[in-house]
This record gives structure tokens, sequence and C-alpha cells, in this order.
């Protein structure tokens, strides 16, 4: 695998309300947190840009509504906000797709000339799949960093229920045999991008 010298690494929704387990339910991937960590980490010490997505929900009850706790950046990753080495964007949106956000996301990207993308973040098959889908569909070379994500379980029509691990590999089944992105895991995207 090639990860560009300019390759973004857009970080999604890594905020402190998916913390709240009571709202959302049990987890997938308790590694999650040190993949993203380790992704920042390689993508500032290499000088590429990292962009920063934050959700403010809009809706009541939600933990990430701005102006609650769970709408920041878990510790990690706000540490780790504004070092600037490679460049940096906050992205703020309301909605699944990083690409429907304040700044413009693709205007940004292409201002900067990347057409290579690096995701990982919060949720699997929410979030990340959905900037995953939009990204593939404008042209980028999207890559997912699988075991840099997590999801809770999900209910859909006709009460049929998955477990976290079952929505997880759906998402990357979906992204990846679809041709949106390709999912690979945070060990061979770190070994590509150092």
């Amino acid at each position: 695998m090639e990860i560009a010298e300019n390759a973004a690494l857009v970080v999604v929704d890594v905020q402190q309300g998916f913390e709240n387990l009571g709202f959302w339910g049990p987890r997938n991937n308790p590694g999650a947190d040190g993949n993203i960590a380790a992704l920042i980490d390689v993508w500032q010490s290499s000088g590429r840009p990292v962009v920063f997505v934050r959700h403010d929900s809009v809706q009541a009850g939600s933990p990430l509504r701005p102006g609650q706790a769970g709408n920041g950046f878990k510790a990690y990753v706000e540490e780790r906000r504004g070092k600037r080495t490679g460049g940096e964007l906050l992205v703020r949106k309301s909605v699944n797709s990083a690409f429907y956000g304040t700044p413009d996301l693709d205007a940004w990207l292409k201002a900067a000339g990347i057409s290579q993308v690096v995701l990982a973040g919060i949720q699997t098959n929410m979030c990340v799949e959905t900037t995953a889908r939009m990204g593939g569909n404008l042209g980028y070379d999207v890559v997912v960093a699988f075991d840099a994500t997590y999801t809770f379980g999900l209910e859909g029509p006709f009460g049929w229920r998955l477990g976290t691990e079952e929505v997880a590999r759906a998402a990357a089944v979906s992204l990846h045999g679809g041709g949106f992105a390709r999912v690979v895991n945070t060990a061979e995207v770190v070994a590509a991008a150092e």
C-alpha cells in the first residue's frame, strides 16, 4: 500500500459523548482509540495534514449536542490538536458525511491538491462509512483504517438486530466490496506512512 506524502487523515467524531454507553450500548473494538492516536501521531510527525471532524448533533437528548460535555473531543484527540505540523482543519457537521460540514472539506482538500484520504473514528457504519462512500463518489482514493474505528449494535427493519461486530463487518464489506474504499488495518497504514 502507498500513502501519499500529502494524504489527509480524517478523524471522524472521536467525541466524549460516545463514552456514554448507557445511551449507545456496548461498543466493539476496545483497541480503536489507541489506533486512532497512533495514526494522528504518524500523520503529525510526517507533516501530513489532519482533519478533525466534530458532530454537532441537532437531536434532542443526544450526548453529542453543542453545549454538552459529550460534544468535545476525547482527551487524547484534544491533546493532539493544534500541532499544525502538516496542516490542520476542524470540520463541524450535523449529518453523517464530513463532506457536508463547515468548512467545505472537499474544497479544502482540492485547494491543497490532496487526492487520498485515510479515515478513522466513530461510528464505523455511520459517519465513517458515509464519509468514505461520499469520498469515493467524489473521486478520492479512500482508505479506511478499520481497527481505528468502532461502533455499536443496531436495530433495523422487521425487528432485525445486529451486534457490534456484525455491524462493523457489514460496513467494511460494503465499503471494500463495493469499491468505495480500501479497508485495511492500522499497522498497514502506519508502515506505509512512516
